[in-house]
Parts: structure tokens; C-alpha cells; sequence
């Protein structure tokens, strides 16, 4: 697949012109597009095989932006788009106007994201999930696609849309792909472009914050699996000293009581990342953090203690007049000596 074959159309009507082959695989994004959403087409690609049809969407919407955002710096660079997209597998590119998305203005009837879309980068950015469910709603019955790909990097965002073609019935697969990073470590965004070279340093700590509650998580993880092998007993605690995993379980006698997670667990994973964001505030040029949280996905509230299954640890904050997002899915298993 090479840029020229890819076509470029700007109304629907051109869109459902195309004879249509096999398995239509949608990735939706705002342009300015990179490698991040080159590996979203390449997974399209696969998904849709030779017989099926990657179409990507590049449209700016302004239902997303609130007072004071970056609407109109926005970077617009439709021709090399066009270029990536074909050079990753897209057959065709659905850039429309706004008057070919919204006919008749700002839309008067929009998708509500509810109590989940107020947590975390709704209660940051009021109205972005309504404006974003909005646009993804009328993208999907404008593009009608069998399945449509969607990052992991904006993880309350996929949640949301889960749970809207859930909700309301669409009909349409919804496939996650993992975030893509810089070899560094940083979550690829078309917003890491603002960044100087010493904002870009700062802006490491996102990434870094993730890896160590990872780590963190990693340790008590393999810990409780180790004492699972060991009776509730005294011995027990004996058992989890002679491993020297004092870091991981400070009070060795609560950890093999099958106690609460002292010392571990979702405290614990969210104090490594902190401290990493701490010394990041502390940086020229300082990193603002606007939350550190480890939520249940199913509704983005907060994990608590006794918290089991998958959970994702996230992060937002500003570097300069940045704002960048990142997380990473994490498991907890269940505590030692608890029901199954």
C-alpha cells in the first residue's frame, strides 16, 4: 500500500459511493497524525485484512475544545496526514468540513457522558466527553464501519465510547490498541510538538510516575503470590522475612494474616508514582500536576484498598502551557487468604 492509493473524500456521500469489500476498519482522529496513529491503522489493517477497507477520519472538533483550549493552534496538516495514512494501510481518508459533520451548526441534541464523563478529564475539561461522544457517534453513522480502533493512551475516553456502543446499541466492535511510545518513554501526542527541549525533559516524569507504580505493583504482586505457597501462620511471616522483601511488605506478620494491604496495593502504587511527580514539580521548568489516579475502568472511580482485577493507573498535568495524559492497565490479584 503506498500514499497514492489512498484516497481522500470530504463528504459521506463520496464515502458510501465506494464499493464496499469485506470488513470496513475505522480509526477516528483530529490530524496532525504520527506514529501513535500510524500503529492504529497498521492494527486496522490486520484487523481488516486484504479483502476488508481501512477508512481514517482527520477532523478537528470543536464540540471537544472548551474556553481557553487549544482549538485554534491546533496543528492542520491534512497533505502529510494523507501520506502517513496511505504509507500504513489506509485505503481511503474521510476529512469533512464541519458544515458536512454539523449541517445545521452546533449540534441542538448531544451524547451525554453522564457521571463518568465528569471524573478525571471531565471534571479537568467540562463538556469535552459530551463533545467527544458527540463527534464519534456521528463519525460512526457517517463512516459505518464493522469495527473502529481506538488508543489506549486515552483510557477514559475508550471506557466512554465502550460503554456508549454498549448503551445505545451500535453494533460496532470496538478494538483497544496499546499506547505508543518514544523510545524514551513518552506517550506519543501530537501535543508533545509544544514542547522545548526542557519542557520535553519534565514532560518525562509521566511516563516514569506510570513505570514506577508499575514496579511498585510488580513487587507486592510477586510477594503475595510467593506467600500464597505459605500457611496463615506465624511461620508464614517467618517465611516471608527469609525472602527479604521488606520493601514490599514491611510488616510481614499483617501481610501473611492476609490483613488489608498494609504497606501495599493501590496506596502503594500510587505513592511510587507520586514521588516521581513530586521531584517533577520541583524541575525548571516544573511539572503541574493536575491528578495522579488509580481507578476501576468500568466507571473511572477510585480504586480502593481492597481492590481487585483490572484497574488503570493515570496521569494528566501540564509542562508549560502543555497538557499531556498518559496511564497504563494494571492488575490486582486477589489479597492472600481471601475468598476466592
Amino acid at each position: 500500500m503506498t500514499a497514492a492509493a489512498t484516497v481522500l473524500l470530504s463528504t459521506a456521500a463520496e464515502l458510501h459511493a465506494r464499493e464496499r469489500r469485506g470488513r470496513r476498519a475505522l480509526v477516528m482522529t483530529m490530524g496532525a497524525l504520527h506514529e501513535g496513529h500510524a500503529t492504529l491503522i497498521r492494527a486496522a489493517r490486520e484487523l481488516a485484512g486484504p479483502d476488508g477497507e481501512v477508512v481514517v477520519t482527520v477532523f478537528v472538533n470543536p464540540l471537544q475544545f472548551g474556553a481557553g483550549e487549544d482549538l485554534d493552534r491546533y496543528p492542520r496538516t491534512l497533505d502529510a496526514d494523507l501520506a502517513l495514512a496511505g504509507q500504513a494501510g489506509a485505503d481511503a481518508v474521510f476529512a469533512p468540513s464541519a458544515d458536512e459533520v454539523y449541517p445545521g451548526g452546533e449540534p441542538q441534541v448531544r451524547i451525554s457522558a453522564g457521571p463518568m464523563g465528569e471524573r478525571l478529564e471531565g471534571a479537568s475539561r467540562p463538556g469535552h466527553f459530551d463533545g467527544m461522544l458527540t463527534v464519534v457517534a456521528k463519525m460512526l453513522h457517517l463512516t459505518r464501519p464493522d469495527a473502529a480502533l481506538f488508543g489506549q493512551k486515552d483510557a477514559q475516553q475508550l471506557a466512554l465510547i465502550r460503554r456508549m456502543v454498549r448503551d445505545l446499541n451500535f453494533g460496532i466492535e470496538i478494538v483497544a490498541v496499546p499506547t505508543a511510545r518514544e523510545a524514551d518513554g513518552l506517550a506519543l501526542s501530537s501535543r508533545n510538538r509544544y514542547l522545548s527541549a526542557a519542557e520535553r525533559r519534565t514532560a518525562l516524569a509521566l511516563s516514569a510516575a506510570l513505570f514506577a507504580g508499575r514496579d511498585r505493583h510488580a513487587a507486592q504482586e510477586a510477594l503475595r503470590a510467593r506467600a500464597r505457597e505459605v500457611p496463615a501462620t506465624q511461620a508464614r511471616a517467618d517465611a516471608l522475612g527469609r525472602l527479604g522483601e521488606s520493601r514490599a511488605a514491611a510488616d510481614t506478620h499483617a501481610v501473611a494474616q492476609a490483613a488489608p494491604r498494609t504497606g501495599g496495593g493501590p496506596a502503594a502504587v500510587r505513592a511510587a508514582a507520586r514521588a516521581v511527580l513530586d521531584d517533577a514539580a520541583r524541575a525548571t521548568p516544573p511539572l503541574l500536576l493536575d491528578y495522579l489516579a488509580l481507578v476501576d475502568p468500568a466507571d473511572f472511580t477510585e480504586a480502593g484498598e481492597d481492590f481487585t482485577g483490572e484497574a488503570v493507573l493515570a496521569v494528566a498535568a501540564r509542562v508549560g502551557t502543555t497538557r499531556l495524559i498518559d496511564n497504563l492497565p494494571l492488575t490486582f490479584a486477589t489479597t492472600p487468604g481471601a475468598a476466592v
